[in-house]
């Protein structure tokens, strides 16, 4: 009789029951998170088992050991899993007998689990993310610093060659504590630079024989970093059955509600993938600032058009949901991207064939 295995997965230790096809439960089994005592356990289950988790941070590790003893796990969404149990209490024994129900009733919401490969070069790609952002916290507190007590120092780039030399002559005049908060500031900034650099090239060595990440880049203002966040965000396009479902993965969707004949839009969803999100974003703001060299494009004229009748942010959001079922199109079609059609140049096209 077949078996579906739910596994409720802690940080030390995980929960499975199984529950057989007439419904019925097994006793709950507590595992320690020892690789050799957890591939034991798994080499006594019935082989090719489905084996429902959900998904959280230490996921990675137990989907791989899964898959190494011939079990098939099935990863799921942790709160539309909870909604769908309606459990009034909650226990470890609890959670993993109602994934194993899910998986069983054909309920389960489940999502995609990347291959290893991918997961392992997402990090790379996060770490330079990280990266980033800590850079760019760093030199915040830069400019903070030197703005309490007035240090002005001219020209449009404090941290380009011209600005460091000035910052330097100018750091006398801060407070003996503050100028050295700044310099050690300057010098963890000069040491994040060099790691930037550092997971730029090992990207950038990955990303040397990808297909996808060049046609990403034919995308307006994808550049090489922004197509390797794509490219390993999104994974497999064919896991979205339309654009729309990518650009909804994406957090670029707003929530719609209807009642009664009446119909409102709310604000994007907040289940998403906050890296896509912020790729397609950034790559909408960097369509505004580059405005005038792509003035008559699709897209600048979909901001500007948006942006009147509304605000800024709703229209970069509007320019990244484009460019994400662009994407969609592009990676679905392996084509390079072209413009959108008006329905007059269309109908002028199929008359001229």
């Amino acid at each position: 009789m077949e078996q579906f295995i739910g596994c409720d997965a802690h940080k030390k230790f995980s929960v499975f029951v199984a529950v057989n096809e007439k419904g019925h439960a097994g006793e709950a089994l507590r595992v320690t998170h020892d690789r050799q005592l957890y591939r034991e356990f798994l080499a006594q289950l019935p082989q090719g088992s489905n084996i429902a988790l959900e998904a959280s941070g230490s996921y990675s590790w137990l989907v791989d050991e899964m898959e190494q003893s011939g079990h098939h796990p099935k990863l799921c969404h942790p709160l539309e899993a909870k909604r769908r149990m309606a459990l009034t209490k909650k226990t470890d024994k609890l959670d993993a007998r109602g994934l194993a129900i899910l998986l069983r009733n054909g309920t389960l919401p489940e999502i995609w689990i990347p291959p290893s490969e991918v997961r392992d070069q997402r990090e790379l790609l996060r770490l330079r993310i990280f990266l980033v952002r800590l850079r760019t916290r760093v030199k915040n507190r830069i400019h903070g610093t030197l703005s309490r007590h007035n240090v002005q120092v001219s020209g449009s780039d404090l941290f380009g060659v011209e600005g460091r030399l000035q910052l330097c002559l100018r750091l006398p005049e801060l407070p003996m504590h503050s100028r050295e908060a700044v310099e050690q500031e300057l010098a963890t900034l000069d040491f994040l630079e060099t790691q930037i650099e550092s997971a730029e090239k090992r990207l950038e060595a990955i990303m040397k024989v990808s297909v996808e990440a060049d046609l990403l880049k034919t995308l307006p203002c994808v550049g090489k970093i922004l197509s390797m966040v794509l490219m390993l965000e999104i994974g497999r396009v064919d896991r979205f059955p339309t654009a729309a479902h990518l650009a909804s993965y994406a957090g670029l969707v707003p929530r719609v509600h209807s009642s009664g004949g009446h119909a409102k839009m709310g604000q994007v969803c907040g289940n998403l993938n906050r890296n896509l999100k912020w790729a397609f974003v950034e790559t909408g703001n960097l369509v505004v600032v580059n405005q005038r060299w792509l003035a008559g494009s699709h897209v600048v004229r979909l901001y500007q058009r948006i942006k009147r009748n509304k605000n800024h942010q709703k229209a970069v959001v509007a320019v990244g949901r484009h460019l994400a079922e662009a994407a969609w199109w592009v990676l679905t079609k392996q084509e390079v991207y072209r413009e959108p059609q008006s329905p007059r140049q269309q109908a002028l096209s199929s008359t001229h064939g």
